[in-house]
C-alpha cells in the first residue's frame, strides 16, 4: 500500500512538473562537457526529473535486494539453529 502512495506522489511530482514546463515555453541553452544543445524547458524538466526518478529507483531496488537477501540468510541460520536445539531436546528426553 505504502508503495501505492509513492508512486502516486511521484505521478503528481511528474504532471506537476510537466504543467509548470508547459507554462513555460521558453528555450534553455544545455552545456556539455564538449558541446551546448539549445533545448525546450519541458523537455529538459521531464528528462531531468526522469533519470532522477530512475536513478532513485535503481538505488532503492539494490538496497531492498540486499536486504532481502540478508534476510534469507538470517532465517536459514536461525532454522537450523531450531533444528539443532530440537535435536537437543529429543536426545535429552530418550537419555
Amino acid at each position: 500500500m505504502r508503495s501505492f502512495f509513492a508512486i502516486i506522489i511521484v505521478g503528481l511530482c511528474f504532471v506537476l512538473a510537466l504543467i509548470f514546463g508547459a507554462r513555460n515555453e521558453q528555450v534553455v541553452t544545455i552545456s556539455y562537457f564538449i558541446a551546448e544543445g539549445e533545448f525546450r524547458l519541458p523537455i529538459v524538466l521531464a528528462v531531468v526529473f526522469l533519470s532522477g526518478f530512475v536513478i532513485s529507483w535503481l538505488f532503492a531496488s539494490f538496497y531492498i535486494l540486499r536486504m532481502k537477501m540478508k534476510l534469507r540468510k538470517a532465517e536459514k541460520q536461525l532454522d537450523k539453529i531450531q533444528d539443532n536445539q530440537q535435536q537437543i531436546a529429543i536426545e535429552e528426553k530418550t537419555a
